[in-house]
């Protein structure tokens, strides 16, 4: 059975606290495991949250500040002493090439598995050999360059049994009405959307340190799930702008604009304790569901839209 969540291995931004670990999310998605940004202690929050290396099929770095970063050495060496039997794609900014060099060979360990590069020159679909759905990369606003991550699930088509019957449509028929998009039957021509709907396709989209531009709206457009952060609280929003952040009030708002479905706060500053005011700030601008991640939280992708 099929499973799609995403699960948050970190919420914490530059300073980790008590509570919150730095950085790290993987997001369950059938058969992949895509780890956003693991951050300093990825690895030990990984057993924490019942994730294993073998579970992990792509790696997607948006920037090389250290809070997004610093786990992806014990990571990629944790592949290797797992011996993860599949290739893991690792994205990451191209102009960071250098950092990703330094982390993945930071000490010495037997590199038995094969971690495949795929450093990011400019946005737009990335290589995802083997999965079912587009990833791409949209650029954003930050100090240092930054790439938020979009997954975007083709629509297909769901038959409708009874239109099927009625029509005396069954076996090697149907297969015939899928690949050909018509079949003759009962004197005349039938076609697939006669006997079927579409089902769209999930999106999900990965939003993390950046002002608000173009990017974010473009990533947000749509998505069933977006993680977006929310360092700071709105009254700190000169804050958020100096330092290339969002407010929480400024991801609300995004999600309502995009027709966000289900909007994940993360990404916290040290300086707020309590996130009551996150959540309220962010429920202002949307009316939609709103997780306020913390850390080992599960959070399921909304059902498919119907």
């Amino acid at each position: 059975m099929s499973q799609r969540e995403l699960v948050v291995l970190g919420t914490a931004s530059q300073v980790p606290t008590r509570h919150r670990n730095h950085n790290g999310y993987l997001l369950r998605w059938d058969g992949e495991g895509i780890l956003f940004d693991p951050g300093e202690g990825t690895q030990r929050q990984m057993l924490h949250a019942g994730v294993s290396a073998t579970q992990i099929t792509r790696i997607a770095v948006t920037h090389f500040h250290g809070d997004h970063c610093l786990g992806l050495s014990g990571v990629i060496q944790r592949i290797s002493l797992d011996r993860v039997p599949h290739p893991v794609d690792a994205y990451y900014p191209a102009s960071g090439q250098v950092f990703f060099d330094r982390l993945r060979y930071s000490s010495a360990y037997h590199e038995s598995a094969e971690l495949r590069p795929r450093p990011i020159l400019e946005p737009g679909p990335l290589p995802a050999p083997g999965a079912a759905f587009e990833l791409s990369a949209v650029r954003l606003s930050h100090p240092v360059e930054s790439f938020g991550y979009r997954l975007t699930e083709p629509d297909s088509r769901r038959m409708i049994p009874e239109r099927l019957a009625a029509l005396g449509l069954r076996g090697p028929a149907v297969g015939t009405l899928l690949q050909d998009g018509r079949i003759e039957a009962g004197g005349r021509t039938v076609t697939l959307d006669e006997v079927s709907e579409t089902r769209p396709g999930q999106r999900f989209a990965f939003v993390m340190d950046t002002r608000l531009c173009d990017g974010v709206a473009e990533l947000a457009d749509g998505a069933d799930l977006l993680v977006a952060e929310a360092t700071f609280a709105d009254a700190d929003a000169h804050l958020a702008r100096e330092h290339g952040h969002l407010t929480a009030g400024q991801a609300g708002a995004v999600a309502a604009e995009a027709g966000v479905r289900t909007l994940v706060l993360t990404h916290f500053s040290q300086r707020y304790p309590v996130l009551d005011q996150h959540l309220a700030e962010a429920r202002k601008q949307f009316d939609g569901e709103i997780v306020v991640a913390e850390d080992l939280a599960r959070i399921p992708v909304p059902k498919r839209r119907t």
